[in-house]
C-alpha cells in the first residue's frame, strides 16, 4: 500500500495499536538509527525516559535500551510500559508529520491491553504524562503479582465455550481459598484468556471437563506475565488506586478527537465524561477483543493499521478468523455467496448480523513499522 492509498483509504481504516508482551522492542532500533526517522523517535524515547523517571524516582534511559537492542523484562515492566507508549507515539507522529497522513480523520481507533491507553491519547483524551502515570505508579505491585500468576489459553476445537459454565467454574474454583483466577480477554467465541494463581487453571480445567469431557483443552505459557484486566488485581486495591490516580489527572475530560473502541465494553462508548471511568474497569476487566474485531467488520473497515513494536495479538486475531472464513467458504457455497453478498452494503442490512464476520479474508493489514521502514529504503534506492 503505497502513501496516497492510505491517505485516500482514511475514513475506512482502524489504528490497533499493541499492549505490554513479553518482547517489546520490535524494529524500534532500526526507527532510532533511520535517518529520517531517527531524530523524531529519539525525542519521544527522551520524553518518555523523562516522565518515567520521575513517576518511578529512579533513571530510566530508553534511548540507551533501544539503542543497545535490550530486551525488556517481567522486571523492568515499568520500562517495558513506557517503550511501548512511547514508540506507538512516535511511530504515529512519522505517519503523520513525514508523509503527511492525517491519522486523526481515521475512521477509529483502538487497543489491546496497554495500547487503549495510547490510542486515548492519540486522540487526545489523556496528555502523555498523565496517561503514563496510571500503569507506572502501580507497575511494581503488578510485578509482585506476576509471582505466582500463570498465563493460559482456555480453548475448544469444535464448539464456542460455554460462558455460564466457565463463569460457575471461576465462582467455585475462588471459593477454595487456593488462588484466584479469572478471564483476562476474550479472544474468540472458542478461546479465553485466563489468569491464575498457583494450580488453579489446571483445577479449573478439571471441573470443566467433568461437566463436559474431551471439550476444552488449556495451555499454560511458560512466562509470568502481570494479572491485568482480572480479579488477582484487587489483591492489591489497585483498580482503587488507579481510580484515585485518576482524579486529580488535568487531562481526562474531553471526548475523544475520533471514535475509540473500548475493549472494557466492547464498543465506541468513550464520551466526555466517562473516559476515567472506563478505565477504572480497564484495570480488572477482560478485554473484549472478538467484539472490537467483530465491530470493526460491522462497521465497514477495510483497513487495519497496527501500531507500535511488534503487534501480535490483533493481528493474529484477525489472520485466525480469516483462514476461519476461508476454510468454511471452500467447503460451502452458500457461504461463498453469503461472503460475496457481505461487500455490498445495501444487501448486507438484510442479513443476518453476524455476517459481517464473512469479511475478514478482504481487510488489508499494515504493520506500521514494517510499512515506515519499507518506505525510507524505496525513498533511498
Amino acid at each position: 500500500m503505497d502513501v496516497d492509498q492510505l491517505r485516500d483509504g482514511l475514513g475506512n481504516t482502524a489504528l490497533a495499536l499493541r499492549g505490554y508482551n513479553v518482547r517489546n522492542l520490535g524494529r524500534s532500533q532500526e526507527l532510532l538509527e533511520h535517518e529520517r526517522y531517527g531524530p523524531r523517535v529519539a525525542r519521544w524515547l527522551k520524553e518518555g525516559s523523562q516522565i518515567a523517571s520521575e513517576l518511578l524516582s529512579r533513571p530510566v534511559d530508553l534511548v540507551g535500551q533501544v539503542n543497545s537492542g535490550r530486551e525488556t523484562t517481567l522486571e523492568s515492566y515499568a520500562e517495558a510500559v513506557a517503550l511501548v507508549m512511547t514508540m506507538e507515539l512516535a511511530q504515529l507522529e512519522i505517519l503523520q508529520e513525514e508523509f503527511e497522513v492525517d491519522y486523526q480523520q481515521c475512521q477509529l481507533g483502538f487497543g489491546y491491553s496497554l495500547g487503549e491507553i495510547t490510542a486515548l491519547v492519540a486522540a487526545g483524551v489523556f496528555s502523555f504524562g498523565d496517561a503514563l502515570s496510571v500503569p507506572l505508579l502501580l507497575a511494581e505491585d503488578c510485578v509482585a503479582l506476576a509471582e505466582d500468576v500463570t498465563l493460559g489459553v482456555l480453548f475448544s476445537r469444535t464448539e464456542s465455550i460455554d460462558r455460564e459454565s466457565v463463569d460457575r467454574g471461576l465462582l467455585a474454583i475462588n471459593q477454595q481459598g487456593k488462588g484466584v483466577v479469572g478471564i483476562s480477554a476474550e479472544l474468540a467465541p472458542n478461546t479465553l484468556l485466563l489468569m491464575g494463581q498457583a494450580d488453579s487453571l489446571e483445577r479449573l480445567r478439571d471441573l470443566l471437563c467433568e461437566e463436559k469431557p474431551r471439550q476444552v483443552v488449556l495451555r499454560k505459557n511458560k512466562d509470568r506475565w502481570p494479572p491485568l484486566h482480572s480479579p488477582i488485581m484487587w489483591q492489591r486495591n489497585i483498580p482503587n488506586r488507579a481510580a484515585q490516580t485518576m482524579l486529580t489527572l488535568e487531562s481526562g475530560i474531553t471526548a475523544p478527537s475520533f471514535p475509540v473502541l473500548s475493549l472494557v465494553s466492547g464498543g465506541l462508548d468513550y464520551g466526555e465524561s466517562n473516559c476515567r471511568d472506563l478505565l477504572h474497569r480497564w484495570v480488572d476487566h477482560p478485554q473484549r477483543l472478538w467484539e472490537a474485531v467483530y465491530e470493526t467488520l460491522k462497521m465497514g473497515v477495510e483497513t487495519v493499521i497496527h501500531i507500535g513494536p511488534g503487534p501480535n495479538i490483533i493481528p493474529s486475531t484477525y489472520q485466525r478468523l480469516s483462514a476461519n472464513v476461508e476454510t468454511h467458504n471452500e467447503s460451502n457455497l452458500g457461504m461463498r455467496l453469503l461472503s460475496a453478498v457481505a461487500q455490498r452494503p445495501w444487501l448486507k442490512k438484510v442479513l443476518p448480523e453476524r455476517t459481517a464476520l464473512l469479511r475478514a479474508p478482504t481487510i488489508q493489514h499494515l504493520i506500521l513499522e514494517d510499512w515506515l521502514l519499507e518506505q525510507g529504503v524505496s525513498e533511498s534506492e
